[in-house]
C-alpha cells in the first residue's frame, strides 16, 4: 500500500473512531471529515447517527450522507425530515436534491 493510502486508511479509522465519542463535537467533525472522504465504507455508521441526541451531529451527518449521494439513505432521510431543527430539516431537503440530482446526472450519462 502506498504511503498515501495508508495516511488515508489511518485518518479513515480516526474519524470512525470518533463517530463513537461522548464528545458532540468530536462526532460532528468526524461525520464531517468522512462526508468529505467520499467513502461509502462511512455510510453505515453516519446512518447511526441520525438518531444522535445533538441536532448539529444529525446536522452533520445529514451533510455527510448527502455528499456521499447513496440512493440507499433516502428512507432514513425521510424519517429526519420532521425533526425537531429546523437547520436538520433543511438539511434533509438539501440531502435529498443532491442525492436525486447526482442519480439523474447518472443515468443520463
Amino acid at each position: 500500500m502506498e504511503e498515501k493510502d495508508e495516511k488515508r486508511e489511518e485518518m479513515f479509522a480516526y474519524f470512525m473512531g470518533n463517530l463513537q465519542s461522548d464528545n458532540p463535537s468530536l462526532r460532528w467533525g468526524a461525520a464531517h471529515s468522512l462526508g468529505r472522504m467520499n467513502d461509502s465504507r462511512a455510510i453505515e455508521p453516519l446512518i447511526a447517527l441520525l438518531d444522535d441526541a445533538d441536532w448539529r451531529v444529525r446536522f452533520k451527518a445529514v451533510w455527510a450522507l448527502g455528499h456521499l449521494g447513496d440512493v440507499r439513505i433516502l428512507p432514513f432521510l425521510r424519517r429526519l425530515s420532521r425533526d425537531e431543527s429546523e437547520t436538520v430539516r433543511d438539511s434533509v431537503m438539501q440531502a435529498k436534491d443532491d442525492i436525486l440530482q447526482r442519480e439523474s446526472m447518472k443515468k443520463q450519462d
